[in-house]
């Protein structure tokens, strides 16, 4: 008896989990749902099942906007809503006075992702709009995570330049920039160096939440004479007194200067190089200078040595300069200002170099310029 009674609850049980399984599957997820699953599956390593959960959320974005731009196309097609003209103020009225409910929530849906003012009050341009709408940059972005995670450059290359294009549809303030880094790297790793230089000026040129240039000290159109006077205060006056008169901490572009550094360096452009060298260098010491006075209220700066003593040489610090490959931009700003026949502040830059144990290789390639200055050939390319 009592077993029969068990079997007839399991038997219950499994019948309610079968039924509402089988509603799970007819649900679709939300597209956001199913972009943070597939984020899941991507850090656990498990890449055809987060494949799976982007292209999911793209399709179910894509099928929702589709839905409600069809909604729309249905109500405009309407012989009486044709009368009406683009006037989207009077097709609105008419949308609330005869309960269109499908094209009142496309609208609702709308006006929630574009500010209405934008649509200058054009129904024709809100049905575009819907159409924009589809693309999901965020899934096409890791969609080609996915792929760049499995060796297969070209495709993640793809899918990121997809996001790219969608960018004005990014609900995260600055992963367009991410998205550029991204495709610079792999242009990087392809070899593909006019493309690598090209999407790393795009990330100093291009357009910050300001309108103004990402980095408007480098790229404004009057900063020429602000850049002569920073580098012409190095070169003469020295590390100190640079620091004095110029602190500077837009962590955005600091990876964009530091590459393009590298590569003019390489490609033996030495002027150029000490150039975005140079605001690499003010940027990485403004954080760590910003640091110190976290740590110590009074904090002067005196000397690079006397930064780098004051923050001690905690895990977090040493775990930052290698990222940011602290001592080999210092090196090679040195490099190239003595390329450029500044070997004063040359040997300032290799002396502290030359003073690290910490800078590792760049410590002893330091101590041989010190010996004996020559221009140091860079072997490959960033």
């Amino acid at each position: 008896m009592f077993r029969g009674r068990v079997l007839r609850v399991f038997s219950a049980f499994l019948f309610f989990f079968m039924a509402t399984a089988g509603w799970a599957q007819q649900t679709v997820r939300p597209w956001w749902y199913s972009l943070e699953q597939g984020k899941l599956y991507f850090r656990g390593g498990t890449y055809g099942n987060a494949l799976m959960a982007f292209e999911d959320a793209r399709r179910a974005r894509e099928a929702r906007f589709a839905r409600m731009e069809q909604a729309m196309v249905q109500l405009l097609s309407n012989p009486e809503v044709r009368r009406l003209g683009d006037d989207l103020a009077l097709i609105e009225n008419y949308i609330s006075s005869h309960h269109q409910t499908e094209a009142a929530e496309a609208l609702s849906e709308l006006y929630y992702r574009i500010p209405k003012q934008s649509l200058g009050g054009s129904a024709n341009r809100a049905l575009n709009e819907l159409n924009r709408l589809k693309a999901y940059p965020e899934a096409e972005f890791w969609i080609g995570e996915v792929y760049r995670a499995e060796g297969e450059l070209a495709l993640a290359l793809g899918q990121y330049r997809k996001a790219y294009a969608s960018r004005g549809l990014l609900e995260s303030p600055g992963f367009d920039v991410e998205i550029l880094y991204k495709m610079a790297e792999l242009h990087r790793l392809r070899q593909e160096y006019q493309e690598m230089e090209n999407r790393a000026l795009d990330i100093l040129q291009g357009p910050g939440s300001d309108g103004k240039p990402r980095d408007s000290l480098w790229a404004g159109e009057s900063e020429g004479f602000t850049r002569a006077a920073m580098a012409r205060i190095l070169e003469n006056d020295g590390i100190s007194r640079f620091f004095a008169f110029y602190r500077y901490d837009n962590t955005q572009v600091e990876g964009a200067h530091r590459l393009l550094g590298f590569y003019y360096y390489a490609s033996s452009r030495h002027t150029q190089a000490a150039e975005h060298l140079m605001f690499s260098f003010l940027i990485q010491n403004t954080l760590l200078v910003n640091e110190a006075l976290r740590s110590q209220y009074d904090y002067t700066f005196t000397t690079l040595d006397n930064l780098l003593d004051s923050l001690g040489r905690r895990p977090d610090l040493i775990a930052w300069l290698d990222e940011t490959e602290y001592f080999r931009t210092i090196y090679y700003l040195g490099s190239a200002l003595y390329a450029s026949g500044k070997l004063v502040p040359a040997r300032q830059l290799w002396g502290f170099l030359a003073s690290r144990s910490e800078a590792g290789e760049w410590r002893g390639r330091a101590q041989g310029q010190l010996r004996s200055p020559y221009i140091d050939r860079a072997v490959e390319m960033p």
